[in-house]
């Protein structure tokens, strides 16, 4: 960890203070301009809003998922199936993606055929990729990736739960929804807790998926943070991307430090 991650990032933290060509220290100067960058603004609030929306959804629909399969004895079968995403090449799902929401895709061809047999509408010919429907098309690509170990990881904390709490409970009279909100949710406060950080993390590795569909220069509602790297990267403008990259591994402690401050309150 020393010599992979704390050592780089300290080398990063003190070019964050220098100039990229020549290495004279220039204060703040890069973190103002950075702050001052429209690109990474729209990045940075895109890249919010996205991690909004995603974790949210992630973590409701994996528990609606898996709590029916607890319940199942080929549970674990099925998770394997649910993994599987996990597993395809990135490039593969992309091109799916591409087949499926380009102007000329599936998607459109199968809304013109409906149109055209109940006489609603006529062809469809929306870009999806090409307007502010692309960040919705990102949010499905990730959720549709990421469910499965969500799925899992729910499914291990609820197997966990001791069955004689729930068993009690029913004897007590409690029925399935009051078994689920003073029985089981409380217990899978850990697995919630773990779920939330990775699906965080994960949402800032989203940049594969929306690079190989839209290009280094996307449609601005999914202009992320690793498109400005991977654009300052292409420029040689390190010393930008060293305070960015600061900013950005600060942000992420915090977070991570606040939510394991709630969950510890909390339990």
């Amino acid at each position: 960890v020393i010599v992979f991650v704390i050592a780089p990032f300290l080398d990063v933290f003190k070019r964050s203070f220098t100039t990229a060509v020549t290495g004279d220290y220039a204060g703040l100067q890069n973190y103002k301009t950075i702050f001052e960058n429209q690109a990474f603004l729209i990045a940075v609030s895109n890249t919010i809003r996205f991690t909004l929306v995603c974790i949210p959804l992630l973590v409701l629909i994996g528990f609606l998922i898996a709590f029916p399969l607890s319940r199942l004895k080929s549970a674990g079968l099925i998770k394997s199936i649910y993994l599987f995403p996990l597993a395809m090449p990135t490039a593969t799902i992309v091109m799916v993606w591409k087949m499926f929401f380009y102007r000329q895709g599936f998607l459109n061809l199968f809304l013109s055929k409906v149109g055209e047999w109940s006489g609603l509408w006529g062809e469809v010919h929306t870009d999806y990729l090409g307007t502010e429907t692309a960040f919705w098309v990102l949010v499905f690509s990730y959720i549709w990736k990421n469910t499965g170990y969500t799925v899992v990881l729910w499914l291990a904390g609820i197997l966990a739960i001791p069955e004689g709490q729930i068993e009690a409970a029913k004897v007590d009279g409690a029925g399935s929804m009051r078994r689920i909100i003073y029985i089981i949710l409380p217990n899978l406060k850990g697995t919630l807790y773990t779920i939330v950080i990775l699906s965080f993390l994960n949402s800032f590795k989203i940049y594969r998926e929306a690079y190989l569909v839209a290009g280094a220069y996307p449609h601005k509602s999914i202009y992320l943070l690793q498109h400005t790297f991977n654009n300052w990267f292409v420029n040689l403008e390190f010393d930008k991307m060293a305070a960015a990259a600061v900013c950005t591994g600060a942000f992420l402690l915090v977070a991570i430090l606040v939510l394991q401050k709630m969950w510890d309150r909390e339990i």
